[in-house]
């Protein structure tokens, strides 16, 4: 049953050291019920990205067996739900007798035998009495005793939990926010054993009860999660951002912003495991999480009961039965495909619409309609369907409309009816067409994202987007291009509420009027702005930054004087030369990403003092042959992860002797005798009884 532990087994055996070092390639795909042969593939080839070389007239299926061919590697297919879901992927597979593994979760058992009936299944069993009391112990306590006096009645409610692990977590996340006192307990267990009734319903009775006892402030938060597709990997800076601008997040204490708040808020629902985290950033803050299905039936029944938000993603009805569904709806859910229904819906009162994405393999322009091919095992086309662009014409009848998510939608045009939207605080969609002035006419925008359009050419890019400086309420700008600010008048205002912008084209005069700018991606491809880097220092509250130096390397830095802010917490350089003198004494630098940079004479020398809180480090198919460098030049490194450093002769052996190390990780195409230094390093830790550093090697 859901809830039982199975894809908990499988990632606890995933990512388990020994597993990580046994395979070269280890890959994770979400099948669920609602899935196609495409998406698999897609999730298949995404998750391979960095060992795909492309091919001309390949398709995803070729890419993906062409780069499992010959290596050992480990395939986990979580939540699979029908035999035929294993079908359209088997070849894909290749079968090298060099001990690759499959591996299946499932709740049914036929699906579980299907590939192979003499395989032993494991078979997941509830937790006995003793077991549910452990698991329930350590998320309450976690390393601490439980008091004696709440040890009988904490037994009887994990008793009630009928062996369940998921019942069991969320009921003891609730009891981690309560006061540890008997008659606060009793209260709750009261209430789960109360319903005297089949497993299946007693469970959905705790699920339920860990919603009722949820603070006023965290309901919404919590019901908002289930807006987004089954087993969809929710990313955390968009989950913010939606809930900022739909007003759901309480109001933030004068040192507080509204996206602070509102990760608070999303620690709270992890702290109750009415939310999974499925990764973190190096900082230890959420980076993606999901819900449990369990817990997202939950959320969207409550969420229809109270008019919160209508979910129509994971079902297909009719345009009439569609339009009577959302009459009486604020917030709705969607695939993009039903967009175009709303044109004929007429006046609507509702004010949010989210949509969910869909799977293009190739796509083909014939008057205005995109035609969507799946493709089978051997790459022959078996089903073939047309795809409208979206039109946005129904905007003129959703006048109060302050949410419209429709990233995954190609938009065919945009009406002037959509810069009428005076309440419209996030627009998120495709285009790639010229963005008209009008758009400084939307005052309430906190967010903008305007991606990349798809097309049978592949992608096109737009070129640039001119913004005003009259949109006061500015917080998140994205665009798939170059981002141009006005020319700031002396009377122009500031955008003082203006945190993230990605990609940019400024200047001194512009900084300062984005003074509280927090995070920033900045574009000099073919040394263009370059000379703007020396400007950053007027940004002192800038902590993320990402520099892109296109194909050509940036202009060495004595050139441009580069300086940069001493807030910066993570820094990433793309296709660029790196600054060593420039980087090295920021006193707040924490992650350091050095992606296809370039070092003067191949050769990068550290200095005492260079690094002093530095706790990641990542560089990747970089042409930095030798590192000279001593463990105290970097005092509290935790993580070293190398990626595709082909010219790299080794790992320096301080390296091993830094105290905060906990991993090393080498991947990719590598020399051997860089791969022998990481090996070195690790026996002799082991020698010395570091038990805490973990070196992992995948390479090529």
């Amino acid at each position: 049953m859901g809830g039982i532990g199975k894809t908990t087994l499988a990632r606890n055996v995933y990512g388990d050291p020994l597993t990580v070092g046994h395979f070269a390639i280890r890959v994770w795909v979400t099948i669920s019920q609602d899935y196609s042969a495409q998406r698999i593939l897609s999730s298949l080839l995404e998750s391979l990205k960095e060992y795909n070389t492309g091919g001309l007239g390949q398709s995803d299926y070729q890419k993906v067996h062409k780069i499992l061919m010959g290596r050992r590697y480990l395939v986990v297919m979580d939540d699979m739900w029908s035999s035929e879901a294993r079908d359209v992927v088997r070849w894909v597979f290749p079968d090298d007798g060099n001990g690759s593994r499959v591996v299946l979760t499932t709740r049914l058992y036929d699906v579980a035998s299907y590939p192979d009936p003499s395989n032993r299944l494991h078979e997941m069993s509830l937790l006995n009495a003793e077991q549910s009391w452990n698991l329930f112990k350590h998320k309450v306590f976690a390393d601490e005793e439980c008091p004696s006096y709440l040890e009988t009645i904490g037994k009887e409610i994990a008793r009630s939990c009928k062996g369940l692990p998921l019942a069991v977590v969320v009921i003891a996340g609730l009891l981690s926010t309560v006061s540890e006192d008997p008659n606060s307990w009793q209260k709750i267990a009261e209430k789960v054993t109360s319903a005297q009734t089949a497993v299946h319903d007693q469970i959905e009775e705790i699920l339920s009860l860990s919603y009722v006892e949820l603070p006023q402030y965290l309901r919404p938060c919590f019901l908002y999660t289930a807006s987004f597709p089954e087993d969809y990997q929710i990313h955390v800076v968009k989950l913010i951002r939606l809930w900022v601008a739909e007003g759901i997040v309480k109001y933030p204490s004068d040192s507080d912003s509204f996206e602070e708040v509102a990760e608070e808020c999303l620690e709270e629902l992890v702290k109750r495991n009415l939310v999974l985290v499925t990764k973190r950033k190096s900082d230890g803050r959420i980076k993606s999480c999901c819900l449990h299905d369990l817990l997202r039936e939950l959320c969207i029944r409550k969420a229809r009961e109270s008019k919160f938000f209508l979910n129509l993603m994971d079902r297909h009805i009719e345009k009439e039965h569609f339009i009577e569904s959302i009459k009486e709806e604020r917030r709705v859910s969607v695939d993009t495909s039903y967009l175009n229904y709303l044109s004929s819906y007429g006046a609507s009162i509702i004010r949010s619409i989210k949509c969910s994405k869909y799977d293009i393999v190739k796509v083909d322009s014939v008057e205005g309609v995109r035609w969507v091919r799946v493709w089978d095992a051997e790459s022959a086309v078996v089903e073939s369907f047309p795809y409208h662009l979206v039109k946005l014409d129904f905007v003129e009848d959703v006048r109060l409309l302050k949410v419209l998510d429709a990233e995954p939608a190609d938009v065919k045009s945009l009406p002037t009816q959509l810069f009428q939207l005076f309440h419209l605080r996030y627009l998120a969609i495709r285009y790639s067409q010229h963005i008209p002035r009008i758009l400084s006419n939307l005052q309430n925008l906190q967010t903008l994202i305007i991606r990349e359009e798809r097309s049978k050419f592949g992608v096109v890019v737009a070129c640039e987007i001119l913004v005003p400086w009259c949109m006061p309420q500015l917080r998140h700008v994205y665009f798939h291009g170059v981002i141009c600010f006005e020319d700031p008048k002396e009377r122009s205002c500031a955008l003082e509420y203006l945190q993230t912008v990605s990609y940019v084209a400024c200047s001194e005069r512009i900084l300062k009027k984005i003074p509280n700018l927090k995070k920033l991606k900045v574009d000099c491809s073919g040394g263009r702005d370059a000379a703007c880097l020396r400007d950053l220092v007027h940004l002192r509250r800038l902590e993320n930054l990402e520099v892109y130096g296109g194909r050509r390397v940036l202009s060495r830095p004595k050139y441009y004087n580069i300086t940069f802010p001493d807030n910066l917490k993570k820094l990433t350089l793309r296709n660029s030369e790196f600054p060593q003198s420039a980087v090295g004494p920021l006193p707040n630098l924490q992650v350091l990403k050095l992606k296809r940079c370039s070092c003067d004479g191949g050769t990068w020398e550290t200095t005492e003092g260079a690094f002093p809180v530095l706790e990641v480090l990542v560089i990747e198919d970089t042409r930095l042959q030798n590192w000279i460098t001593e463990s105290s030049h970097f005092p509290i490194l935790k993580r070293l992860m190398l990626h595709s450093c082909w010219d790299l002769n080794g790992i320096p052996n301080d390296i091993g002797e830094i105290p905060t190390l906990e991993l090393i990780e080498v991947t990719g195409k590598v020399k051997r005798s860089l791969m022998e230094s990481a090996e070195l390093i690790r026996e002799e830790q082991e020698d010395m009884g570091n038990t805490t550093l973990q070196v992992l090697c995948s390479a090529k």
